[in-house]
């Protein structure tokens, strides 16, 4: 199984569980996993040891990996969460394209 719909860079709105309705740009994709990174989304606080840069140590906050299956990209075009179809152009080259509207998602 691999993250077809979602790449690195694009809007998107998580459609279930506990952060339903955020939505963020994708910080990045782990397709051996299923995973995405979402800005904003699934944020943990992390025990950070003290180091140079943080003599004192304490607590970071990051975003953690979300299941890809509970994202979906938000058209630029039509303004909704929508699931992507993917079509060769002509001249080769794949493109992703909103199943809702017929607009291209990659640009």
């Amino acid at each position: 199984m691999r993250v077809r719909h979602v790449k690195k860079g694009d809007t998107v709105v998580v459609v279930s569980g506990k952060y339903r309705g955020k939505t963020g740009r994708v910080i990045a994709v782990f397709p051996k996993r299923f995973r995405v990174l979402v800005e904003g989304v699934n944020v943990v606080k992390k025990a950070v040891r003290p180091s140079e840069e943080n003599p004192q140590g304490g607590f970071r906050e990051q975003e953690a990996p979300i299941h890809a299956a509970k994202v979906r990209v938000l058209c630029p075009q039509c303004g909704r969460p929508v699931r992507v179809k993917r079509k060769v152009l002509d001249d080769g080259t794949k493109v992703r394209i909103c199943n809702h509207c017929g607009a291209a998602l990659d640009s």
